[in-house]
């Protein structure tokens, strides 16, 4: 039996809020989640039952909600199961999914799949230890993905006196840090996760604390305006046409928007034909629609017969993406077995689009630490960053990774192996 739930339609029709979440080993954040999903109510009675019990056995004084996560965590640090724990709750406002990500030096892969989907990244800090190495390493690799929000939430205040010196010295820090790289939405929250100060409600014990608790945040920090409703992208992912005598005539293109906002009438170009038409219609599993924006799930029909295949392109004929075969990008290599190296080949998937790449040029390692760039770097290894100079066999439907996650961002994979073995980001496409 679990505790009392939303209702399934309701939820149906809340946002959803995806966060990841990132902190160094012993930081909390295991509590954290624990915390969040037993305050939210979203535990089954026997799962909560069971962490009383191994607590209690363990001697423990408390009931130690970090448990509810740690033994996906030892499975996934081990290389068993699971690369990223995913997690799922609700409130009355918000559904939401955690991404739970490693937060050694060696899991860097880690963080870029879980943070690469984010709407927010939550970043933990030990509040007796302030700013760590891979506090920095976590916030920029958020910068680097483009990820709109940002909190910092110093833990473990009850192990400072809840000082507010400790708390206003490591918010300093931490904003100046953050000033340096692409951050546009920073929060600063001080909590406790073991005792669940700051975490649903508010702190009697931290006064001088004038924001909102940390669930607060994150059922009103608004991402609607973070989605790209301008620029129309719909890559297509498979054509419809039903064999069925009683059905002769129906052509859609099936997809998910990408971004921007289509209607029915609207005026579309298909790329890389570079022919046009107008929208006759959308539909969906539940029926036609008066409008598609991301991240909906949609087929397409037009008003003229044209020939459009997997991996074409609709959007407007004014504000088109680049047709590009040259991409300058930001590497985060993958793979353990083999490095990155000028001359490599491999396949790239690009949003439904599937080519062949070769790299052209190694232009520099980033050291996420200091954020120095070695330029006379040879070769990529596993978790390390870097920009390159791809040219792909056939051209790329493309766009900015800073302007379009979805059409900015690819894969590459080995082609012997049928490994994924680097997450790029697009600078630049011609």
């Amino acid at each position: 039996m679990s505790a009392p739930t939303i209702a399934a339609s309701e939820q149906r029709a809340m946002d959803l809020l995806r966060f990841a979440t990132a902190g160094s080993v012993d930081d909390g954040k295991s509590t954290l989640i624990g915390r969040l999903l037993y305050d939210t109510k979203s535990l089954f009675t026997d799962q909560l039952a069971a962490v009383e019990a191994v607590s209690a056995a363990r001697g423990d004084e408390y009931t130690n909600l970090a448990l509810l996560t740690d033994g996906l965590r030892a499975e996934r640090e081990q290389g068993i199961t699971i690369d990223v724990a995913y997690r799922y709750f609700a409130t009355p406002r918000r559904k939401f999914i955690i991404a739970d990500t490693p937060g050694h030096i060696q899991y860097t892969r880690n963080m870029v799949t879980g943070a690469s989907t984010a709407d927010l990244a939550l970043i933990l800090v030990d509040a007796r230890k302030g700013l760590v190495e891979q506090s920095r390493r976590h916030a920029f690799l958020c910068s680097l993905l483009r990820v709109p929000h940002l909190v910092l939430c110093v833990n473990k205040m009850d192990l400072v006196d809840w000082s507010q010196e400790v708390f206003d010295q490591i918010a300093d820090e931490f904003t100046a840090f953050a000033a340096k790289l692409e951050a546009p939405d920073l929060s600063v929250i001080p909590i406790s996760a073991l005792k669940g100060d700051n975490i649903a409600s508010r702190s009697e014990k931290m006064p001088w604390y004038e924001g909102p608790s940390l669930l607060h945040h994150l059922e009103h920090v608004h991402i609607a305006s973070d989605r790209n409703l301008v620029d129309v992208r719909f890559p297509v992912q498979f054509v419809i046409r039903p064999q069925s005598t009683t059905v002769t005539d129906y052509r859609g293109y099936a997809g998910q928007v990408a971004s921007g906002v289509l209607k029915p009438g609207d005026e579309v170009m298909v790329l890389p034909s570079g022919l046009t038409s107008r929208i006759a219609a959308i539909d969906t599993a539940d029926g036609p629609v008066a409008e598609a924006f991301p991240p909906m799930s949609v087929t397409v029909r037009l008003e003229d017969e044209i020939d459009i295949s997997r991996g074409d392109l609709i959007c407007r004929p004014n504000n088109a993406p680049a047709v590009a075969q040259n991409i300058e990008a930001m590497i985060c290599w993958l793979d353990e077995s083999k490095p990155l190296r000028v001359g490599g080949k491999y396949a790239l998937k690009h949003t439904t689009r599937s080519v062949r790449a070769v790299v052209r040029d190694l232009h520099y390692r980033l050291d996420v630490n200091s954020l120095h760039r070695d330029e006379e770097a040879g070769e990529l290894k596993l978790n390390e960053i870097g920009r390159l100079k791809l040219r792909t066999t056939a051209p790329l439907l493309a766009d900015e990774y800073r302007r379009n996650r979805t059409t900015g961002g690819f894969i590459l994979i080995d082609e012997t192996t049928n490994r994924t073995v680097a997450a790029g980001m697009i600078v630049e496409a011609n």
